[in-house]
């Protein structure tokens, strides 16, 4: 799987979301819904989805240590990182997400 998300990161175009997540954390299954919905919201901005258990060479290679984390990419290269989930977080993602839509889907 490490390989599928290096080749990923570095040849999606789009602004690229990245929930590191685990089955068993709280947090995370209460923001789920959320990012489902931005992903239905956002056409131009691909979420991805991974459970730190199941893939921890990617977590690990990725410094993941709580859950959940946020890794925001574009053209291959780590724009923001959010760690942990609180209502304000919630409200920072999707600014953060709107704000890097806005930014990286203008001509220059």
């Amino acid at each position: 799987l490490q390989a599928e998300f290096d080749h990923l990161i570095s040849t999606e175009k789009n602004l690229v979301v990245v929930d590191f997540f685990a089955t068993w954390c709280g947090p995370c299954k209460v923001i789920a819904p959320q990012l489902q919905k931005w992903s239905e919201e956002y056409d131009d901005v691909t979420f991805v989805k991974i459970d730190v258990d199941e893939n921890d060479e990617t977590a690990e290679a990725c410094g993941i240590s709580a859950m959940p984390t946020f890794f925001l990419y574009k053209n291959g290269k780590k724009v923001d990182e959010i760690v942990g989930v609180i209502n304000l977080v919630l409200s920072t993602l999707q600014q953060q997400i709107y704000l890097a839509y806005l930014y990286y889907s203008q001509s220059f």
